[in-house]
């Protein structure tokens, strides 16, 4: 391909990934941070009346923004890294082709196994999360023996970031659908679908985080370029899982709400 031509097509692809990425997370993060709280607050007539005008509209930007998210994404994937030649080390054995296959079979792969993880630990999240832990490191080390670092940080993100599209058109999205419907007519959800579409919207929040640090980390030889690296982006993967965590805990702490009323408090009176 004409190096002119693909750098137009990245700079195209790029634009629409960075745009659709942030409406889709935008809004998974009003979701988890935001309605989460503000729902709590809702009588049964308020939910009837909000939540069938608010979510269809919220959920339409969410799921399209994912899908061209990751779209996209895979359309980088795939010029930058298999059409660049710059997924294993110049040494390696491995084939080109064999490489994209692993990249892209291996996303696919890592869904099966971690829809199939959490079905089965759906109650138990803290034992869920020391095995989903544990497997992280290993792909991560796995990756670094076949990847160039910086090509084993970037598919470990699109890993993640299918996991997170799949979750939102397989999971989210159709409990959402059931539940809209049935808080419209007036009846409970079922309950099985909310946690289903609560857990895996939890999901995708916590893998947002690291996911974004290895969007840009081509950027940081310092992290990727050495022998530890899969460690590093191991460490970066928990720490981003600490990071959510607090901002949970913030999301449900007072001082959001309270913001709002002290502004309202100090804004000056109408004559």
């Amino acid at each position: 391909m004409d190096p002119t031509v693909s750098a137009w097509m990245q700079l195209v692809f790029r634009w629409v990934h960075v745009v659709a990425g942030i409406a889709w997370i935008g809004h998974l993060y009003f979701f988890n941070f935001v309605n989460a709280q503000v729902v709590k607050t809702y009588d049964a007539d308020s939910k009837k009346k909000v939540v069938p005008e608010l979510m269809p509209r919220a959920l339409y930007w969410f799921r399209w923004g994912a899908l061209y998210t990751w779209i996209t994404g895979l359309l980088l994937l795939a010029l930058v890294y298999y059409h660049g030649k710059l997924t294993v080390p110049a040494d390696s054995t491995l084939g080109g082709g064999v490489a994209a296959v692993i990249g892209i079979g291996g996303a696919l792969v890592a869904f099966a196994i971690y829809d199939v993880l959490w079905k089965a630990m759906a109650k138990q999240e803290q034992a869920g999360a020391a095995v989903s832990f544990l497997l992280v490191m290993a792909v991560s080390f796995g990756l670094s023996q076949i990847f160039t670092g910086r090509a084993m940080f970037i598919h470990l993100g699109s890993w993640f970031g299918t996991i997170m599209a799949a979750n939102v058109w397989m999971r989210i999205w159709p409990a959402q659908r059931k539940i809209i419907a049935a808080t419209k007519a007036g009846t409970a959800p079922d309950a099985a679908l909310a946690a289903t579409a609560g857990l895996r919207s939890k999901h995708n929040t916590y893998m947002s985080v690291p996911l974004v640090f290895t969007m840009i980390s081509n950027h940081y030889p310092e992290v990727y370029g050495n022998a530890w690296n899969w460690l590093i982006l191991t460490s970066l993967v928990g720490i981003g899982w600490l990071i959510t965590k607090f901002l949970y805990n913030k999301a449900a702490s007072a001082a959001p709400a309270q913001y709002g009323q002290q502004s309202a408090a100090g804004a000056p009176k109408a004559a």
